[in-house]
Parts: C-alpha cells; structure tokens; sequence
C-alpha cells in the first residue's frame, strides 16, 4: 500500500506521503465513521444510493477508507520508468460530437439545462505507477493530487477542484466550469460564464440543504487560474453549517460540475448516454480530521489495475455548445497525463 499526495491538501508546497495504519473498504455513506486523521475516497456511484437511482454497478468499492499515520515530506525518486500505450476510448470524435447533439436535443426538449459528458480513455500500461503519478504531478503541479496503491488497484488524480472544506462551521465550495488554452478567451466566452453561473448556483443550493437559515454566499465569481496545460474559471460559495460529513454529502453528492442541472434528471441521461462506468471519476477524496475535512472533485483521474489503466476527461454542454469545440476541450484535459492526442 502507498499513499502520496500534494502539500495543496494541507496549505504547503511539494509532496508528502503518509502511512496507512489500516483500509476500509466500505459500501456507502452509511458506513462512514469519524477519524482523527483519515482520507476518504468516494466513488461517483454512491451517487446512485444518495439519489436513488439505478446506474451502472461499479467495478470497485463504493467508499474507500484510510487511517493514516505519520505524515513525512516525500522523498523525490529518479528511478522508474512508465510507458503508456493508448488502447482505445469509450468514445470515438464522432461518436463524441453525436453525443453532445443529442445532450442539445435534450436541453432543447427542457429535459436538462446542461450536462457534463465524458469520456474514457484506455491504455496499456508498463512500468511503476508511481512514475507516471510523478511525470504526471510535475506535467501539471495542482494543490489536490494523490497517488493511491490499494489492493490490486491504484488511483492517480490530478484534481485541481476543490469539492466540500469544512474549517468549524464553515463550509465552501469551489466549483470548476470554463477550461480553455487562453485566459482572454475564457475571460470572453459568454458559454462558459453561463455555465459556471449556473453550476454555481446548483452549489448555492446544495449547500442550502445543510447551511444554517441566511449563511449562503456566493464570495467569489469567474476568477481564471492558469495550470501549466490550460486555464480554469472557478467561483466560490460559502455557508455556515452545524451538519456533519455524513448529511453534507448526502445533500451535496455527486458534485455539480461533474454532473448537470437539474442534478438527478443530468446523472439519469449520463447513465443512458455514457457507454463506460466512471467508478471513482467524479467521485470525491479527500483529508478527514475529526468533524473537519478537505474534499476534491475526482476530475483529471486515472484508475490502473496491472497492465491496464484508464483515464477520463468530460466537457460540459449546454444549449450553445459546439460539438467539435467539446471533443477538443476533453483532449486539452487529457495533455498533462498523455501528450499523444492532438489538440
């Protein structure tokens, strides 16, 4: 078992490895337990208990959990090799591009106002993951990566969205909609403020569930952050809250940006419409200390077992969203993990 992860998740620079005193993999929410010092690893799926829907049965747990031990500095390594060798995706451009117009079609409908469609990318796999984690880490440094090793599986996240955080009672949230390889670009795109807008506002009212009466507040709008590969627009939302983990997510899970609105109409067409399972991509991890805690969105994650090893990348759509333009914002994603694809 190996656990190592960036020094964004505890305010510091550089990577960080824990021990890990014991696992739990478990089935749900209801089986979650308070720890002085834990990370949690939800998978997308658990969605289908909280919202009471039938989705794809995942190939792995519902819930991992940790109890960690020391937290030492990573020692940095030279040695190890990773080769990745693309195999095939769940879908292919046309494939894709078909995909978004029948998301507009519904969208035109009233079915959904927008959703986020993604895609699996497979490969053949050889070598040390952890090497790819660290290629992967210094292509792209983000404040939410991990590299996990459990069992006979390991997760790679390169997540720069912050989920859920909980200091005391206050809770924020910082949902990620708008990428593109240009800030002026981004900063221009009627699309993308719209779309934030409106994923910002499903987290306005998520955390509306469990905040106390009038704490709600949107504190930050369409702020654009440059990452090494490509620029995000991310808002900020706030509220005071007395709920603990358990209640918070079922109030709040699956994240809004990695689903659509109206949330539980978005997660049904996803089901229908997304040929591959997206087990914990689009889940959340993250830092538990006892009532507190530290989330991301499992966005930029790959999921390895052997020589085999998955990745996934999604854009969000909605009434004016170019189907091309789509499929080349889910290859933008995939360029710090794998530089094979065209862009």
């Amino acid at each position: 078992m190996k656990f190592v992860f960036s020094g964004g998740w505890l305010g510091r620079k550089g990577l960080y490895e824990a021990s890990i005193k014991k696992v739990h993999l478990l089935g749900g929410l209801e089986d979650l337990k308070p720890m002085s010092s834990g990370f949690l690893v939800l998978s997308y799926h658990a969605g289908a208990k909280i919202l009471e829907l039938p989705l794809k049965t995942p190939s792995y747990p519902y819930l991992i959990l940790l109890e960690l031990g020391d937290i030492i500095p990573f020692k940095m390594r030279s040695d190890g090799e990773a080769e990745l060798k693309f195999s095939s995706s769940s879908f292919e451009e046309k494939g894709y591009t078909s995909a978004v117009e029948r998301v507009r079609e519904l969208i035109a409908e009233g079915v959904i106002y927008q959703l986020n469609l993604t895609c699996r990318f497979d490969f053949e796999f050889s070598g040390d993951p952890m090497a790819l984690f660290l290629r992967y880490y210094h292509q792209q440094p983000v404040p939410y990566a991990f590299f996990l090793e459990v069992e006979d599986f390991y997760l790679l996240s390169g997540s720069m969205e912050l989920f859920l955080e909980k200091r005391g009672r206050l809770l924020q949230s910082k949902p990620i909609k708008g990428t593109s390889k240009s800030r002026e670009e981004l900063l221009k795109s009627h699309k993308d403020r719209a779309e934030n807008l409106m994923i910002t506002d499903m987290v306005r009212n998520d955390l509306s569930r469990v905040a106390l009466p009038g704490s709600v507040r949107v504190e930050e709008l369409f702020c654009v952050k440059k990452f090494r590969t490509l620029f995000q627009m991310h808002s900020r939302v706030t509220a005071q809250t007395e709920e603990n983990l358990s209640a918070i997510l079922g109030a709040t899970f699956p994240p809004a940006s990695v689903v659509g609105a109206p949330k539980r109409k978005a997660v049904e067409v996803i089901d229908q419409i997304e040929p591959h399972n997206r087990e914990y991509y689009c889940g959340c991890a993250g830092f538990l200390w006892g009532e507190d805690f530290t989330l991301s969105v499992l966005i930029r994650t790959a999921i390895g077992s052997k020589e085999r090893l998955s990745y996934y990348a999604g854009a969000g759509i909605v009434w004016d969203s170019l189907p091309q333009k789509e499929w080349q914002e889910v290859l933008l994603k995939t360029r710090a993990f794998y530089g094979g694809f065209r862009v």
